[in-house]
């Protein structure tokens, strides 16, 4: 087991599962996640947007990654319903005293869906693959591992920090042992990132899987990425119909751990909610994430079943300070947080449980401050401090997404209209710049930065700080504009402690100054989102991860 200190107080506190292998398998194996029910059948299930690819350390987002999550596997997988770390391509996984040298348990028996065998090797491969990839096109598009791995063999892209991978390698068949250069807070528990999903090394190869090509804001993916991914998942690629807007899965026969009872899965793309809640009705589709909170009652009338999932995540205006220089006075950020209702925005908008966010992680998160600088809805404070900031006739282009709604975000432009209204009370002047998620919207936002305000938000992950705060703030990003290098050094230092409670007073300090010294963004809030399923779909179990496997889902 890991014996760093930290790594045991995580264990004592119930969010480590490691080791316990054989109570871990019988669980996957048919547990509570595998409800009985009818086997065979087709689910479909409504999305609110189309994935980006099928490559997971290519994506980023959830209208991608929830396809992905049923095709693929990580080392260490979540126990459903819970935010707790389970076992899976690895069986155990410990850790050196200095937390550099992480050795893993590769489990036996488990092919990729191309029929070739999971080993210590092919694990090895992925990580390898992801460190040495080349080119600035394909590095942009690896978010989460330039977040949690700082960056590459040579760095092109986003990534401009000293690589926290060294190599890894395959001790035996079933034993790969990874050395990193320096001790990192995320694990082991980003081991479990969907992003760093295990592929096929044989596939990845065949299909030429790191041939990523950018034109102007556009990217251009390889075949790998588009029509053969490759995992070990329960269900396995079939199609993607472009036109039609449906992605479909087949059961996965032989899957290492619990059959999948659906024969075929199929996601369809419906982006706009209504139409999603219509579908349901008509008996079209099975079931679609994110009911808007107003629909509840009336979906259940209609005997559908609306899960309601833990709440782990927050809603936030991002401020990139670097188009127009007013934004760089913080008296000017401070008087955008202080022109925000926010107590309205969550009692009129958003589902009954949300709560406004007083910083950027739930206070349920190691690290939370519960003193940090407040700024209550005050529209005369704001106009005073854009007075005195010389900024009264600010001008702001605010980009806000369409063609998806996300756990934080039910519905963008019903957000956006309550507060670009706020703000325009204060006296500023807004520009409404409406993008579609993928294509758009996450392009203009996160890679060139053309925004002056955008609505965005995070699930978590897993249950650290840094999965919060580190990976929105921790190094340069185009969201948020300028370079902070104390801000930047703050998030490391904190990361970088390995005894628990040392490690959480640092973020939490951290938290206070963000909130008082930095204020990149302003917090919205916290939501608890919903899945609605019909009637005769059992077995699915919501996810405070929005990790929800549809391997357990039978229909009747």
């Amino acid at each position: 087991m890991p014996t760093t200190r930290r790594l045991a107080a995580v264990i004592a506190a119930g969010a480590l599962v490691v080791s316990l292998a054989a109570c871990a398998n019988s669980e996957r194996d048919g547990g509570a996640a595998g409800s009985a029910g009818a086997t065979g059948g087709t689910m479909v299930f409504g999305a609110a947007g189309a994935p980006k690819n099928f490559d997971p350390i290519f994506n980023d987002d959830g209208e991608s990654f929830r396809p992905i999550r049923q095709m693929y596997d990580t080392l260490i997988t979540y126990k459903p319903g819970t935010t707790e770390l389970a076992p899976g391509l690895a069986t155990e996984w410990s850790s050196s005293p200095d937390g550099k040298v992480w050795t893993f348990k590769i489990r036996q028996n488990v092919k990729f869906s191309d029929g070739t065998a999971l080993d210590a090797a092919a694990v090895c491969a992925n990580f390898d693959r992801w460190f040495n990839m080349s080119g600035a096109a394909a590095q942009s598009q690896m978010i989460y591992y330039g977040d949690v791995f700082e960056g590459f063999k040579t760095n092109a892209g986003d990534a401009t920090g000293e690589p926290v991978y060294n190599n890894c390698a395959a001790q035996d068949a079933g034993t790969a042992v990874m050395t990193l250069n320096k001790y990192k807070g995320a694990f082991p528990a980003a081991f479990g990132l969907t992003a760093f999903s295990i592929s096929s090394p044989t596939a990845l190869k065949q299909y030429d899987a790191d041939n990523v090509s950018q034109s102007g804001d556009s990217f251009s993916y390889p075949a790998y990425a588009t029509d053969h991914p490759t995992g070990t998942g329960a269900f396995k690629f079939a199609s993607f119909d472009k036109a039609a807007g449906t992605i479909t899965l087949v059961r996965n026969d032989d899957y290492w751990g619990e059959k999948a009872k659906l024969d075929k899965l199929i996601f369809r793309v419906i982006p706009d909610e209504n139409a999603r809640k219509q579908e349901l009705a008509a008996g079209t589709i099975d079931g679609y994430d994110l009911p808007s909170p107003a629909d509840y009652a009336t979906l259940k009338e209609g005997g559908n079943q609306v899960l309601i999932r833990q709440p782990f995540n927050v809603l936030y205006m991002g401020i990139n300070t670097k188009n127009n220089p007013a934004l760089k006075d913080i008296r000017v950020r401070q008087a955008l947080a202080y022109a925000i209702n926010r107590d309205a925005l969550v009692k009129n908008k958003l589902p009954e449980g949300a709560e406004v966010a007083k910083e950027f992680m739930p206070s349920t998160v190691a690290g939370y401050a519960g003193d940090v600088q407040e700024y209550p809805y005050d529209p005369a404070k704001a106009k005073q401090l854009l007075a005195e900031a010389g900024a009264s006739n600010l001008t702001l282009n605010f980009y806000y997404p369409t063609e998806v709604s996300r756990p934080y975000m039910p519905n963008p432009t019903d957000l956006f209209s309550v507060i670009a209204e706020d703000l325009k009370q204060a006296g500023i002047t807004i520009n409404p710049v409406p993008r579609p998620w993928n294509g758009g919207f996450k392009d203009d936002v996160q890679k060139a930065g053309k925004h002056d305000l955008h609505l965005l938000g995070w699930t978590g992950d897993y249950n650290d700080a840094g999965n919060f705060v580190g990976t929105f703030f921790g190094r340069e990003k185009a969201e948020f504009g300028a370079e902070d290098p104390a801000m930047y050094a703050a998030l490391a230092a904190a990361d970088a402690q390995p005894d628990p409670a040392a490690h959480a007073a640092a973020y939490e300090q951290v938290n206070r100054d963000i909130m008082a010294k930095y204020l990149p963004a302003i917090p919205i809030s916290s939501s608890p989102p919903a899945i609605v399923v019909r009637a005769n779909i059992q077995g699915l179990v919501p996810s405070p991860l929005t990790d929800e496997r549809f391997y357990s889902v039978s229909k009747s």
